[in-house]
């Protein structure tokens, strides 16, 4: 039986590992994380992650071949396959601070498999990473004096949060890295047979280490690209009342071009997209290619335009002052279906709300939790509400930054009934429909389309 373990029981760890096991009754998979808590959580009813179909997944095979632990050093003995999924975010301090990986976690645990292995492994890099890591991990495992073998690979994940049980189940490409020896290619079809379990084999791309890990890099930045692209025409939308759904139509039409991703919004968030861009930023500045660098953080730069641009479309349209107003964000997670708020817009528009004195109430069907700790150090200015009913109540605006379906139900009469009027609603992921709202008695403001206004 293949013994496959990975390192770090996170967003891309938990589901990848769960339908690996699910799909390999014969293999044995292992799931381990320092972080006690978060595995008695991936042990019980209630996953550390939501995630639709999920649940389903993991309670196939939970406890037949699939193990959460958090004894680390057991795991690393036993396995024949070793995934390193340990977080690599962004460094705050020294050199490379603000756009750099921070590497010292990925670092710690190649040491680990280094000192306590003592059968040949195939290690297998999972984490996003700059390009050529690899080979630092190399250096560190082949620098054993016990003769042990190791076969570094690497298989970024392309998972999208709210889909991912199904991106899993039929992914666009699985690709795998590796170098063309023999050796290498040993290890590469030992992953690629993992996959092969349920993945057609036309779909699994492998290539060289380094290709791998940078297509990861670049796969993200090209997606941000295409939403500031389009939220970039959305601000010259509203100068000029062009509907920028009309023009992203317009334009997804052209097969070259195509539709995905160009839905223009308050700006993206998530964990990978600033992250890996700024990466991205740090790689090309190390190698001389500044030119290359600026390119690519003009796409951060017009993200967090396009969050701050939201807000003072708010601050204007509301008689220049929000003070004291109380304004209902409905949605904190950065995108529907998931309960993840790193980077979401709503951390920025609710920080910039309160600096112009306004009252803040938070309300979100899965993040809430997450919110009080990104605002930890505000929680004290602001409220936080379950029920968007009661978010709304005596609210003089509400805004919409999460698409979340349940928004779309919603007793928006009821809701307009119980605020301040004039009662402004801002929608910052087109998600609601304007000419019913506006029928009611909403000022509405969207993205990239003409204000329906009765004052």
């Amino acid at each position: 039986m293949v013994k496959i373990l990975c390192i770090g029981a996170g967003y891309v760890g938990g589901p990848t590992m769960a339908m690996i096991a699910k799909k390999n009754p014969k293999v044995k998979v292992t799931v381990v994380d320092i972080n006690q808590k978060r595995i008695d959580a991936w042990n019980s009813d209630n996953l550390p992650i939501y995630e639709p179909g999920l649940d389903e997944v993991v309670k196939a095979a939970r406890g037949k071949n699939l193990f959460f632990s958090t004894n680390v050093d057991k795991g690393i003995k036993e396995a024949d396959i070793i995934f390193v999924s340990v977080n690599t975010p962004t460094k705050t301090f020294g050199h490379g601070a603000g756009c750099a990986a921070d590497l010292q976690y990925w670092e710690k645990c190649a040491r680990r498999i280094l000192e306590l292995s003592t059968s040949d492994k195939i290690v297998v890099e999972k984490s996003t990473l700059p390009v050529r890591t690899a080979a630092a991990m190399e250096r560190i495992l082949d620098s054993g004096k016990n003769g042990v073998h190791f076969d570094v690979l690497s298989n970024p994940e392309f998972l999208a949060e709210g889909t991912a049980i199904a991106d899993l189940e039929n992914p666009d490409r699985i690709l795998i890295g590796g170098h063309p020896t023999a050796r290498g290619k040993k290890a590469i079809k030992a992953l690629v047979d993992v996959y092969a379990a349920w993945v057609p084999k036309e779909k699994i791309l492998t290539t060289n280490l380094w290709s791998s890990e940078l297509s990861k890099l670049t796969a993200n930045a090209f997606l941000a690209q295409r939403v500031s692209s389009i939220n970039s025409i959305s601000a010259l939308c509203e100068a000029t009342d062009a509907d920028v759904g009309e023009v992203a139509r317009a334009i997804g039409m052209d097969s070259r071009i195509g539709p995905k991703f160009l839905k223009a919004s308050v700006g993206f968030g998530g964990s990978c997209f600033k992250k890996d861009i700024l990466n991205l930023v740090y790689l090309c500045e190390s190698y001389g290619l500044h030119e290359v660098a600026e390119y690519w953080r003009q796409v951060v730069k017009m993200n967090e335009y396009q969050e701050r641009r939201f807000v003072s479309r708010m601050l204007k349209e509301m008689f220049n002052t929000i003070a004291g107003k109380r304004i209902a964000l409905f949605g904190f997670a950065f995108k529907a279906d998931t309960g993840d708020t790193r980077e979401s817009p709503a951390i920025l528009i609710a920080r910039e709300l309160l600096e112009e004195n306004a009252e803040v109430v938070i309300t979100d069907p899965q993040a809430l939790e997450h919110a009080k700790i990104d605002l930890a150090d505000v929680i004290d200015r602001i409220n936080f509400e379950p029920d968007p009913y009661k978010a709304a109540k005596g609210a003089h605006a509400v805004a919409l930054l999460t698409e979340w379906k349940e928004y779309k139900t919603l007793d928006y009469q009821k809701i307009f009934d119980g605020m301040v009027q004039p009662a402004f609603l801002f929608d910052g992921r087109n998600h609601l429909d304007h000419k019913a709202l506006h029928k009611i008695g909403f000022n509405v403001y969207s993205i990239g389309k003409a204000a329906l206004k009765h004052i």
